[in-house]
């Protein structure tokens, strides 16, 4: 009963956000940018909750922690230092200037016009939303395993609810009612993750006790290699550490070329807020990404009851995992970890959905299908993809969900996602904002490039080595060559408009006057 109340006025407040932040909401750039005027602390959680997800806390905590063992924190580690502070600091003021100064409000519009291009724009836009359907349809499946646990509630009633919830709030108050709503579920996640924590090794004897518990634990050394080593799955390193290093890779480089993600940065109000949000940011996802891990490095603690079959991963799946960890949970503790989970993938669920019906409209409908559309149609088609995107996602959700497809855990999905669109966009995106040489030759290459790498190495699993069968590895070895192969290409393609280049790059030029005590300035002789 107390869940169900939680839950009731959880709803009720993310609703009436919705509702209350409906005149921001009324232009496209106020439903997609909320006006360019977010402070640090919106945009640092709305950055946060997006980047942190069912798809981690269930998913990747949980995986990753049955096979690197403590080890797996490193990536939430990656996560902050790479996925957050260094992305911030890289991306984030010079995203905001030339996007602003090139009036784009997606990411396949700042390619159309930084490169003088509308095919790469369509491509772009083409890319994010065939890309980004599986991820979404990810955050369904690990939500479900803990409704199904604290409620009893059938799967599909899962679905529809958080669709129709998440709809109703995006359709209503555009990105403004996501950016506070995003505020409010980041600070059920600090808090709950702490709280689970907590929870979770005190039904294991505390830290030391759960510690000495893990060093002890083995595993098939023909499945994980050196799962014998005593204390291997307590060692800085891990049993692992070459699969480690492409998860923290994929997980926290893989922001870079998110539009989801990288779009936060177009929103942001000015200077201080992207100084005060990039510590925000850091802090949060040390707290939230951190702890995820190292609560999944535990996992194996719980193999009694989760059952191992003879490949060496837990009977129900390694999304069962997280799950199993809590059910010992008291109610209270239970029903805020279900809210924990279901305001991380609510938040990520409506920056999906945002940026792919933003995208849709914006770069594919206005002006291709529809010659000029005025601002209130471009407003009403995107929420019209809002429910078009949320509806999809969901079928597939429920077709996965019984499907026996070697992309059936979480993390295969989101690695599929996250390979072929960081691959695609990450570096083109990055060489656009620093480097005049860029061209939309070397643009077109990695778009092509990147989807089609990590398609064939999921549809022609058998045919490719072994380091390349997983998806996680193939997504960060497709982000890591982007980046040498956008200069290589750069290097013999033919140079770009010096006109286009120019008027892009004035934007970092313009002249601008700030107080003395913001900068010295000339040194004056008395």
């Amino acid at each position: 009963m107390f869940n169900t109340v939680l839950l009731c006025a959880y709803f009720a407040v993310l609703l009436g956000i919705g509702w209350l932040c409906r005149r921001r909401a009324s232009d496209v750039k106020g439903f997609v940018l909320g006006g360019r005027s977010v402070g640090p602390w919106l945009t640092a959680f709305a950055y946060g909750t997006s980047y942190f997800s069912a798809v981690v806390f269930v998913g990747y905590a949980g995986q990753f922690g049955w096979r690197y063992g403590i080890s797996a924190t490193w990536a939430g580690i990656g996560n902050a230092l790479i996925g957050s502070l260094l992305a911030w600091s890289v991306l984030g003021r010079r995203t905001r200037i030339m996007t602003q100064h090139l009036d784009s409000a997606t990411m396949p519009e700042f390619f159309g016009r930084r490169f003088g291009s509308p095919a790469l724009k369509l491509a772009a836009s083409f890319i994010i939303f065939i890309f980004l359907i599986p991820y979404t349809a990810s955050l369904y499946n690990g939500l479900s395993r803990l409704f199904g646990m604290a409620f009893s509630i059938d799967y599909s009633w899962c679905i529809v609810l958080m669709s129709v919830l998440t709809a109703i709030y995006v359709i209503a108050g555009g990105y403004m009612a996501t950016a506070i709503n995003d505020f409010i579920q980041g600070v059920i996640m600090l808090f709950g993750i702490i709280a689970v924590i907590w929870a979770v090794l005190e039904s294991k004897g505390g830290l030391s006790a759960a510690m000495t518990a893990l060093a002890h634990q083995n595993a098939d050394p023909s499945i994980v290699p050196n799962g014998d080593v005593p204390g291997i799955f307590t060692s800085f390193i891990g049993p692992e550490p070459l699969n480690l290093l492409f998860v923290v890779i994929l997980t926290s480089l893989g922001t870079w070329g998110l539009p989801q993600m990288v779009q936060k940065f177009y929103a942001i109000k000015d200077e201080g807020s992207i100084k005060k949000g990039t510590v925000i940011s850091t802090v949060f996802a040390f707290a939230v990404a951190g702890g995820c891990y190292f609560l999944g490095g535990f996992g194996r603690l719980f193999s009694s009851s989760l059952g191992v079959t003879a490949k060496g991963i837990p009977a129900a799946g390694f999304d069962a995992i997280i799950p199993e960890m809590l059910k010992g949970l008291s109610p209270l503790l239970l029903g805020l970890t279900v809210v924990l989970v279901l305001s991380a993938s609510m938040s990520t669920l409506s920056s999906l959905v945002m940026t792919s019906s933003s995208t849709l409209t914006i770069d594919f409908v206005n002006g291709t299908v529809v010659k000029k559309m005025s601002d209130k149609s471009q407003v009403l088609w995107i929420r019209i993809f809002v429910v078009v995107f949320i509806a999809v996602s969901a079928a597939l959700a429920l077709v996965q969900y019984n499907s026996k497809s070697p992309i059936a855990f979480i993390a295969q999905m989101m690695g599929v996602s996250w390979g072929a669109l960081a691959g695609a966009f990450l570096a083109p995106f990055l060489y656009a904002l620093y480097s005049r040489r860029a061209t939309a030759a070397s643009c077109w290459t990695c778009f092509i490039a990147a989807p089609v790498f990590t398609l064939f190495c999921i549809f022609f699993r058998d045919s490719v080595p072994e380091i390349l069968k997983s998806p996680i590895n193939t997504g960060a070895l497709a982000m890591l060559a982007g980046l040498v192969v956008v200069p290589v290409v750069d290097l013999i393609a033919r140079r770009p408009d010096a006109k286009i280049v120019n008027g892009a790059f004035a934007c970092y030029e313009r002249k601008i006057v700030v107080s003395q005590s913001t900068a010295l300035g000339e040194r004056t002789v008395s």
